[in-house]
Order: C-alpha cells, then sequence, then structure tokens
C-alpha cells in the first residue's frame, strides 16, 4: 500500500511540474509586438543587477587593494593572451544576453542592437575604470580593444546575417598549475574555473549549413577552432620567481553542437539550450601547439 502513495505523489509531482512548465512555457515565449511591462521589467533589472555587481566588485574585491591615482598599464602581454580572449568571449556574451532578453520583451532588432547589445560593453567598462583607481592593477585599453570586439562580433553577424553564424563558446578542464598558485590560479574547481587560463580554451564555433547550405549535414553540426595555452603560473613572462615556465599556445580543430537549431516548440527548452550553448561540448579534438607537436584527443573539453 506504501508504494500506492509513492505512485500517487509522484503523479502529482509530476503533473503540477508539467502544468508549471506549460506557464513558464507561455511566460518565456518572446513577444511579437512591444510589451511595454517586459521592457521595463528588462530595464530595471538588468541596470540593478549590473549596479549591485558594480557594489559588490567595490566592497568585495577592490577593498581589499589600496587605491591609486588612475593610471593606465599595457597588459597585452601577458596570458598569451588568454585574458583578451577572455574579455573578447565575456563581452559576447552578455551582448547576446542583453539582445535577447529585449528581444523577449518584442523591442525591434534596431533598439536591440542599440541599447541591448551595448549593456554589456558598458558593464565591463565601468569595471575597467575600477581597475584604473587600483594600485593592484589599471586600466588597460587592450582589454577596452577585446571588450569592444567581443560586442561588435555579436552586432556585426546580427548586421549582417541576422543570425549568429559564428559563435564563441568556453571549455575548460583542470590543470596541475593551480595547485602551485592557488592564490593566482585558484583554489578547488569554482576558482579554477575562471582563473586557471592554463585549463581555458576558447573556440569560435562556425555552424557548417550557414555557409554550405546542403542537405548532407545536420543544421546543428559546427566546426570548432579552439585557442589555449598552458604551462603559465604567472602572467609576466619575466617575472624573476618563475624564469621555468614551459609556456605554450594551442590551437585546436573539433566539432561541435548549436543548441539554439536543435527544433522545438518549447521555449523552456529553447531557453536551457541557449544557457547551455555558451559550452563548447565535448567532441574529439586536434590539437597543434607552438612547440610544432601534433596531438589527437578523443575526448577534449
Amino acid at each position: 500500500m506504501k508504494s500506492s502513495y509513492y505512485y500517487i505523489a509522484f503523479f502529482l509531482v509530476i503533473s503540477s511540474s508539467l502544468f508549471s512548465q506549460s506557464k513558464f512555457n507561455q511566460f518565456l515565449k518572446p513577444s511579437d509586438t512591444l510589451n511595454k511591462q517586459r521592457r521595463n521589467a528588462v530595464v530595471i533589472t538588468e541596470s540593478s543587477v549590473a549596479i549591485a555587481t558594480l557594489i559588490g566588485l567595490n566592497q568585495l574585491w577592490y577593498a581589499d587593494y589600496p587605491k591609486s591615482k588612475f593610471k593606465t598599464i599595457n597588459d597585452s602581454g601577458e596570458w598569451l593572451q588568454m585574458d583578451k580572449f577572455g574579455h573578447i568571449f565575456s563581452s559576447y556574451q552578455l551582448s547576446r544576453v542583453g539582445a535577447s532578453t529585449f528581444n523577449w520583451a518584442g523591442v525591434s532588432k534596431k533598439d536591440q542592437l542599440i541599447y541591448g547589445s551595448t549593456l554589456g560593453l558598458g558593464f565591463l567598462t565601468a569595471v575597467e575604470v575600477m581597475d584604473g583607481f587600483s594600485e593592484e592593477w589599471g586600466f588597460s585599453w587592450t582589454d577596452i580593444a577585446a571588450n569592444t570586439f567581443g560586442t561588435g562580433f555579436y552586432v556585426g553577424q546580427e548586421l549582417l546575417w541576422e543570425e549568429q553564424r559564428l559563435l564563441l563558446k568556453y571549455s575548460f578542464h583542470r590543470t596541475k598549475y593551480a595547485q602551485q598558485r592557488p592564490n593566482t590560479l585558484g583554489n578547488g574547481l569554482s576558482e579554477e574555473f575562471l582563473k586557471d587560463y592554463n585549463g581555458q580554451t576558447y573556440w569560435l564555433s562556425a555552424n557548417i549549413n550557414s555557409f554550405l547550405k546542403t542537405d548532407y549535414i545536420p543544421n546543428w553540426l559546427n566546426l570548432a577552432f579552439g585557442y589555449g595555452a598552458e604551462g603559465m603560473l604567472t602572467g609576466d613572462t619575466n617575472d624573476l620567481l618563475f624564469q621555468n615556465q614551459n609556456r605554450i599556445r594551442q590551437f585546436y580543430l573539433s566539432l561541435d553542437i548549436d543548441l539554439s537549431r536543435i527544433k522545438t516548440k518549447s521555449h523552456f527548452l529553447k531557453s536551457i539550450f541557449d544557457v547551455l550553448n555558451v559550452i563548447k561540448l565535448p567532441f574529439p579534438a586536434i590539437e597543434l601547439n607552438s612547440k610544432g607537436s601534433v596531438k589527437m584527443h578523443y575526448f577534449y573539453f
């Protein structure tokens, strides 16, 4: 008899979940025309989150370091440019999210690109200014250039093709280097995911059918080109404390899936796919590195 109760409870939970998902699915459906209530909610929410994040950064991050007069730095040669790829990726994704939320509110395409896509660029510029007033860092023009490129990469494709044929994606695997410098490269997976450049790979994922227009290749299949680096314990190659770093650049060729091109009528699933689409899915990959060696990875992430 107890098992019967379990079945009834399971049925009620599933029924409630399906009902909730059905209502949520309608909520997630983009508006065909301008929905002022949604637009206002988007503006207020995104502005509040941006301001709260900046305040949080100032209190939880910058407060631990002394202030200074505004200064600029040239960090273009650090971390084999992995940090610059991170800026490009972040700016691109923030632009994509900003435009997508305005699309959900039924805002015109022009305004999506003007206001939604530039939101990320404005936020990252504000962070860069905060760096400029910190003794530990400084305002970096190459960071600004990378941020601008990331936003431009999104906007440019929308203006040229009205779709994103070339996606910027990210993958990560843990490395031995973080254990050697946990304060710099992260202590634990959650920190290493963001700080350990040795385990990061940034990908240009190109949709094959968008260019070849063939019926023989699935519409969701992409060809991915990746860039990574390893052997880095510090950003500065001239750091006297770390003279024996064996730094190498890595270039990858692999396959990928554009989850946004998987057909479904569920706006709930579309939203899930949209979130997951920032990650390059694991596939076999060919690596060519700056040492001239070629490696085959049967399962690379």
